[in-house]
């Protein structure tokens, strides 16, 4: 049964100072029915914790895991994603800028405002934390996205000499993520502690885990890059989620009833937390909800649309269950049903792209090319009791365990040049035993050629696919996106006899060409960071916009 926290309003916190009280999606706790003004507001600890509700809304959706189309491993059924093949222009407006800055004004709101609070000064200590973890999560969405970006840390108004502000450098914003992050772990409750009916706010281990997060970003950023040192923010990742790691509150998900298709069931609803000890960050939804993620991102039948497709790219990356890719693996054979690629490999394969085996509706078992491009489908995340209404209620992990341990490993890499087998077992060998997968071992990669680095980054692919975007920020952060993103989209290969009538166009090998490398670019002296939104370069003359994107 969900929690009390599901099935409430969230509240506004409006620029201007005023607390507006609009029911705009059930969230955290009950809200005011009515606006009161600024001065009879901030009186008490519950005032508190309704401003801090409205932070909670800006927590990722569901839907936002469409942004797998973004990367090489997802492509959309409208058709092509212009973040992607390069194509996108400066826009005029941008959510992605005005949404973090909305956020960011709301939290400094209640730090500034929690100094009238009456009441339990750990209580108010907490709330405070909450704003600080929230703010750290706005500028890391910004930094990842425009590089250097104005810091403002109290609130100000149309008269303000902040209004225009210059772009701070990233470093510094940076140093500020890690200072909110740090107060935020220190104040928090840790998810032991967290009566029922909270489940689903902010614990220290959620603020670590997002420090880790951030600085393995930063590092591995510097390091490919060549802009600076790495080894602070790669230091800090490895100590961010070890701590996580040693704090013995978190573990990977296990399905006792069919316990070798955990992964599945790792995003159903039946296993949602507080039972699964895996989620640190979740995004609530409750029942009484239509959220129609299933319909909308990820297949609700196989006939019907879905806005993410995996492709080729994706399904070459499984490993067979030897442990070995594609081209060294005396497992592999020649194609010759849709099932055959499916056969001996990481069984995370099927549990997360749906193959003619798996049954849940009596109309199709392979999906329409008119409807997937790609010719596959998403079953992660698929729901299987509530597929016939087209519904799903599961809870967004937007971090869990699993990737903690995956930072934990690829950030030992990064910093060392190398990872021990005992540093391998207690992190990306955890992932894989739940996967029944081979151990990852130095030996094994030495006896079979294979490169640790290009291991390691393979197990985040995968253990990840399709949750968001992951694998973009990946390609970003690696300097890889030069690379990868140009390269033509490749879907199944096509059988006649499987498919339902359609001529899609083939490459000598038979497989479906998606997107030709013709229509696909990435420029690297650009294309790194994100432009600036021409209104928002208009009402701040002291913004200039970033390289190559005037």
């Amino acid at each position: 049964m969900k929690s009390l926290h599901k099935n409430i309003l969230s509240c506004f916190l409006a620029l201007a100072g005023i607390l507006s009280l609009a029911s705009c999606e059930k969230e955290l706790d009950k809200t005011p029915e009515s606006q009161l003004s600024d001065a009879d507001f901030w009186n008490n600890t519950e005032d508190l914790k309704l401003a801090a509700n409205y932070f909670y809304s800006y927590l990722p959706v569901i839907q936002d895991n469409i942004n797998a189309n973004w990367s090489d491993d997802g492509f959309a059924n409208g058709g092509a994603n212009a973040i992607s093949d390069g194509s996108r222009t400066v826009p005029a407006t941008s959510t992605d800028w005005s949404d973090n800055y909305k956020l960011i004004y709301n939290c400094n709101n209640l730090l500034e405002k929690s100094v009238r609070v009456k009441g339990d000064q750990k209580l108010i200590d907490r709330y405070r934390a909450e704003a600080s973890f929230f703010r750290a999560f706005a500028y890391a969405n910004l930094v990842k996205r425009f590089g250097d970006v104005p810091l403002i840390l109290r609130t100000f108004d149309v008269s303000d000499t902040l209004n225009q502000a210059h772009r701070t450098p990233r470093q510094a914003v940076v140093d500020v993520i890690y200072t909110d992050l740090d107060f935020a772990a220190t104040n928090l409750p840790a998810s032991s502690a967290l009566p029922a009916a909270e489940y689903g706010r902010i614990t220290s281990g959620a603020a670590l885990s997002l420090k880790a997060r951030v600085a393995l970003h930063e590092g591995t950023l510097k390091k490919f890059h060549g802009k600076g040192d790495p080894a602070k923010d790669l230091g800090i990742a490895v100590t961010a989620s070890e701590t996580v790691m040693k704090s013995g509150l978190y573990s990977i998900f296990r399905y006792a009833a069919k316990p070798d298709s955990s992964f599945y069931y790792l995003f159903q609803p039946a296993n949602e937390a507080p039972v699964n000890k895996e989620a640190i960050l979740v995004r609530l939804y409750g029942e009484n909800l239509a959220n129609p993620i299933a319909f909308h991102n990820f297949p609700a039948e196989l006939g019907a649309g879905s806005n993410t497709t995996p492709t080729k790219a994706l399904m070459d990356a499984y490993l067979y269950t030897d442990g070995l890719p594609q081209g060294k693996s005396p497992l592999q054979k020649t194609e010759t049903t849709t099932l055959t690629q499916f056969e001996n490999r990481d069984p995370r394969m099927g549990m997360t792209v749906f193959n003619k085996t798996h049954y849940y509706v009596t109309s199709f078992y392979l999906p329409t090319l008119t409807f997937a491009p790609t010719g596959y489908k998403v079953r992660k995340y698929f729901n299987t009791v509530d597929f016939i209404a087209k519904r799903s209620f599961v809870d967004n992990m937007t971090i869990r365990y699993a990737e903690i341990l995956l930072i934990y490993a690829e950030a030992k890499f990064e910093l060392n040049g190398s990872i021990s087998d005992d540093d391998l077992n207690k992190s990306i060998n955890l992932i894989r035993s739940r996967a029944k997968m081979p151990a990852l071992t130095n030996a094994f990669v030495t006896a079979n050629g294979l490169d640790m680095r290009n291991e390691i980054r393979r197990e985040r692919r995968i253990e990840l696919a399709v949750e968001g975007q992951h694998r973009y920020w990946d390609l970003i952060r690696w300097k890889t996106a030069e690379i990868e993103l140009p390269k033509l989209i490749l879907g199944a290969r096509f059988f006649a006899n499987e498919f339902e009538k359609a001529t899609p166009k083939l490459d000598a090998q038979g497989y479906i060409i998606v997107q030709e490398a013709a229509k696909r670019k990435f420029n690297p002296e650009r294309d790194y960071l994100w432009p600036l939104p021409t209104r928002d370069l208009g009402l701040n003359l002291s913004l200039t916009q970033n390289p190559r994107w005037q």
